[in-house]
């Protein structure tokens, strides 16, 4: 009896581990595919981490904030004044739809904090 519990204790062990390694493997596929989506080298590196920090993409936070894009800081700072007003529990809004504002524009402030590197052959 010891010995077939053993077997089955073996075995549960293996299919763990392999699924372990397989959901490890698809994840770093994953990891890889958004750091490419977002432009590869340290430009998808820097942009992977700013959509990891905010829990969203720069797309996601200029949907939400409904700007198509990012230069015009007063426009995005005007939509972003309304739709978190509009969204104050205490008026009735939603405190979720409010965290996914405030959630895009720090996204977008991100973005903006971050100069973007001048291309070699631009400089010449």
């Amino acid at each position: 009896m010891a010995k077939y519990l053993a077997q089955i204790l073996v075995a549960g062990t293996q299919v763990v581990g392999r699924a372990f390694a397989r959901a490890l493997k698809q994840e770093y596929a994953a990891s890889q595919q958004a750091a490419q989506r977002a432009g590869g080298g340290r430009k998808g590196a820097r942009r992977a981490a700013a959509d990891t920090a905010t829990g969203m993409t720069l797309q996601e936070a200029k949907q939400i904030l409904n700007v198509s894009e990012i230069t015009d800081k007063e426009l995005i700072q005007s939509k972003y004044d309304h739709l978190f007003n509009v969204n104050e529990k205490s008026k009735g809004g939603s405190f979720y739809i409010q965290s996914k504002v405030i959630r895009a524009k720090e996204r977008i402030d991100m973005e903006l904090s971050n100069p973007q590197p001048k291309n070699k052959k631009e400089e010449t």
